[in-house]
């Protein structure tokens, strides 16, 4: 769970679609893969699909799965009872705080590499 919140450094309307209008910045992500690397030097990985749904892989390589959507300008994230919202990135890298407080750096990189298909 920590990789989400490295997407974006990314509490969600469970089973709540995908809307229709989705920011460039994010729609980037469909087809990309969005890569939190932490301190240690670890990876951890995220795919976004357009049906309001998400794979993840954390730095431990344990996968998970999910939900998202769109809160205004926020991108939310829902898995079991755990979620939580955060703003939508401007850019395609950046460095923000994952939930353990340590300091990532998250990029967006093109193709979906080891992801599940899109």
């Amino acid at each position: 769970m920590l990789l989400i919140s490295g997407l974006l450094a990314l509490t969600v309307g469970a089973g709540a679609a995908a809307p229709a209008a989705i920011p460039l910045s994010l729609e980037r992500a469909f087809s990309g893969t969005i890569v939190s690397t932490y301190p240690d030097g670890r990876k951890a990985e995220l795919w976004l699909n357009r049906n309001g749904t998400y794979v993840s892989e954390g730095r431990r390589h344990d996968r998970h799965s999910g939900r998202w959507n769109l809160k205004g300008n926020q991108v939310c994230f829902k898995r079991g009872i755990f979620g939580y919202c955060t703003a939508i990135p401007s850019s395609s890298e950046f460095t923000t705080r994952a939930v353990t407080g340590e300091t990532i750096r998250v990029r967006l990189i093109p193709g979906r590499g080891r992801g599940p298909a899109g």
